[in-house]
């Protein structure tokens, strides 16, 4: 059995298994966990629970009633009970990186709630460049969480999402991701977290989201090097030019709850125990409102794995002092008493910790009584896997596809075909579309499925498995199929037997011999072939790119529950494909030359060093970040945009006198200093569509800037030959800022091209 078959049948199991529990006790699966329960009279009247007084006031209150062993329950994922204070168990550990998921010990399914929406990996989602989008989902992901809490089957603490940056190609967890662009990055953890946590105002939160994995986290398992030990070695530059901003973003701008910090040594350092980290930047700098929690294990992983301290006691005082408030997993709660008490931890240092805890799930109404008689009390069973919300997942799977190749074969036209092969290992994928860190889905529609609904089809595997390797591939049927049907459809790609969670790709080339079974495949035809590739990471298929017998490409990353009616909405041109690429599409050679533990952003000619992304990357590409075709033509106008901006530099600054490349982002120069760039996009075709607009600025060569990167994106929907006007507010300090060589954001001076599409501005800023 293929590792996605038995990651399916395991989670069937996990879910079988829980609903037969749930059955033979009804009444659990319909009761929340939750503290300070009014018809208690001696519990009720704590301070804890007095829900007029401050959270601040009331964990005080709460901490005063615990000794040093109930508070070191505290402390793990696993909050044990405290029937004295009437505080019940409670699990910190849900996830929800694309639907709530039975993926961590906090949620599960049953007859009650059999399923959930699953969304598209976060990777095609980003691919849509739709932050409304990103934040429709993220509530409704927080509806259905909230109404699992009410019947007893969740948690109000998810642990997503992932804002890595996607900086390796061969990354397994890519998937998750939404990209390689810190921008795009930050846009989607504020827009995600908001629909997460959003609960009408105040300090309330709907459910608690966590932005993970702090930081420089992107090698899980390649060629022997594994994430538990990996020391990333990063640049103060690259540090804060591409690996921290989509946290700071996520604390600063989106609030959130939680970050979460990562298995991996940063400089030398395990990041959970990396007090500059934690401390100085997350809760100071960018003063976080919530809690730091710890990968699973990683606190034990530091001290087993990494040996990173002598004995267990310092693993738990350094963690802790460093600013870690809650531990996934048990090394917390097994010797933080004893580090306390050999005057390695002081207790006032446990108490700081615990108290970030208790105010998130005050915040959260943990302690406000029956969540059912409080805001979001009404949701339950029935506003799961709703009709909106399962046309949500669709909408967001069209969004995000991209069509990279099309020499006008598609939009197919239903009524004039009357056979299609459908062929491929991914073809009738049902598991494998929803990707890792998945729930039970509502239901699926498979590619064989969706196109299945529109025109008669002959469906052949091509090989058994993605793998594709020896004895799996089944040419002669796959291609007698082709040669007889009137047009053929290509699934491939890859599945989480490829990529994933602790596996990293070594190859950028199509696994096995899914080539062979392409060309045989097209070569055969005699009608039109469309490729479409389904993967979390990027792929060389220049073979396919530059094949006459190949009209279409599409890469639909993985696209949820409802994958395969997405694709046929685009492929019959029910929707107007606008799904640009989250990453860069290397040649396979990248794969050979560059190693993944190379944590370098910025070239290196002298040594052959290509960089990394788009923004430093110099080498050739299959596809690059942000293609993707329509079906119509946009042609883009500028409107208005400033041809030089001045920055107001304070009387006597050392510019005046010296001639400086740039000034500083900060300061009192920064303030308003912003203008508007305005364009016209006029749809220039005959279909109707939306179109992604992106903003780039290409800033003059100091400080090794990025070739460009992006300062903006927009989604406009036209009719054929109406125009839309779209605007962008650029910061100046934020926008057209660099980092610098020691971490220091600068405004270049000179002159700065901005472009989108082919339309090119230049802006000069001086002084």
């Amino acid at each position: 059995m293929g590792t996605a078959a038995v990651a399916a049948a395991k989670g069937l199991l996990a879910v079988l298994v829980v609903a037969a529990a749930l059955c033979g006790n009804a009444a659990r699966a319909q009761t929340p966990v939750f503290a300070c329960d009014a018809s208690n009279a001696t519990v009720a009247g704590y301070g804890f629970c007095d829900r007029s007084a401050s959270a601040a006031a009331r964990a005080a209150d709460l901490l005063s009633r615990l000794t040093l062993a109930e508070k070191v329950g505290f402390l793990v994922n696993k909050q044990a009970a405290l029937p004295r204070l009437g505080i019940p168990a409670y699990e910190w550990w849900s996830e929800a990186l694309h639907g709530v998921s039975y993926v961590g010990p906090g949620t599960q399914f049953s007859p009650l709630v059999p399923g959930a929406t699953s969304f598209p990996q976060p990777i095609l989602t980003a691919a849509s460049f739709n932050a409304s989008l990103f934040r429709a989902i993220g509530e409704v992901v927080s509806n259905e969480a909230r109404a699992m809490h009410n019947v007893g089957l969740a948690g109000l603490t998810f642990w997503s999402p992932n804002i890595n940056v996607f900086r390796d190609p061969r990354w397994g967890r890519g998937q998750e991701t939404p990209g390689e662009d810190p921008l795009l990055a930050s846009k989607y953890a504020v827009g995600y977290v908001a629909g997460l946590q959003d609960a009408g105002g105040g300090d309330a939160l709907k459910v608690a989201a966590c932005c993970k994995h702090y930081t420089a986290y992107d090698v899980d398992n390649w060629k022997g090097v594994e994430r538990y030990t990996f020391d990333a070695v990063v640049s103060k530059q690259d540090l804060d030019d591409t690996f921290q901003p989509p946290f700071k973003s996520c604390v600063i701008d989106g609030n959130v709850a939680s970050v979460m910090c990562s298995y991996n040594k940063v400089n030398g350092t395990p990041t959970c125990a990396d007090k500059d980290l934690l401390s100085g930047v997350i809760r100071g700098d960018w003063k976080l409102n919530g809690y730091i929690v710890s990968d699973c294990d990683s606190v034990d992983v530091l001290y087993n794995n990494q040996h990173y301290t002598k004995n267990p006691e310092d693993a738990a005082a350094i963690t802790i002092k460093s600013g870690l408030d809650l531990n996934c997993g048990n090394f917390l709660a097994q010797h933080t008493v004893a580090a306390v008490q050999a005057g390695k931890l002081s207790e006032s240092d446990v108490d700081r910790a615990i108290t970030n805890n208790f105010i998130v799930l005050m915040r959260l109404g943990f302690f406000d009584g029956d969540p059912r008689k409080l805001p979001f009390g009404g949701l339950g069973p029935k506003d799961v896997c709703t009709s909106s919300n399962q046309e949500l997942a669709r909408e967001a799977a069209r969004q995000g596809i991209v069509l990279l190749k099309n020499t006008g074969a598609l939009p197919l036209s239903a009524k004039s075909i009357k056979s299609m092969a459908v062929i491929g290992p991914n073809a009738n994928a049902s598991f494998t579309m929803i990707g890792n860190y998945e729930g039970t889905p509502c239901k699926y529609t498979t590619p064989l499925q969706g196109l299945g609904a529109s025109v008669a089809t002959v469906y052949q595997p091509g090989c058994t498995n993605v793998g594709c390797s020896g004895n799996s591939l089944q040419l002669s049927a796959a291609t007698q199929a082709a040669a007889s049907a009137d047009v053929t459809v290509l699934v491939v790609g890859a599945d989480q037997s490829v990529e994933r969670e602790s596996l990293d790709r070594t190859s950028l080339l199509l696994p096995g011999q899914q080539p062979q079974l392409v060309s045989a495949v097209a070569n055969a035809s005699t009608g039109p072939v469309i490729l479409v590739i389904m993967s979390g990471g990027p792929f060389d298929i220049s073979f396919a790119k530059s094949s006459d017998k190949i009209s279409a490409i599409l890469w639909v990353g993985y696209p949820g529950e409802a994958g395969g009616a997405a694709l046929a909405d685009i492929l019959f041109g029910d929707h107007n494909p606008s799904g640009r690429l989250p990453v860069t599409w290397y040649p396979a050679s990248f794969a050979d030359k560059v190693p993944m533990t190379d944590m370098r952003m910025r070239p290196d000619a002298s040594a052959g060093y290509p960089g990394r992304t788009y923004r430093f990357y110099t080498g050739d590409t299959v596809y690059a970040f942000g293609d993707g075709l329509s079906y119509t033509n946009f042609a883009h106008h500028l409107v208005t945009a400033p041809k030089q901006v001045a920055v107001p530099l304070a009387e006597g600054h050392t510019c005046y006198t010296e001639h400086c490349l740039s000034v500083e982002a900060a300061g009192d120069h920064c303030e308003n200093l912003a203008f508007d760039l305005h364009l016209r996009v006029r749809n220039a075709g005959k279909t109707a569509g939306r179109h992604t607009v992106l903003l780039f600025s290409s800033p003059p060569s100091v400080h090794n800037a990025p070739a460009k990167h992006l300062l903006g994106f927009e989604k406009v929907s036209l009719e054929p030959g109406q125009s839309g006007a779209v605007a962008f507010k650029v910061d100046v300090c934020k926008d057209l800022s660099v980092v610098d060589e020691l971490g220091n954001r600068k405004v270049a001076l000179g002159s700065h091209t901005l472009h989108v599409g082919d339309l090119k501005h230049t802006l000069t800023l001086r002084i």
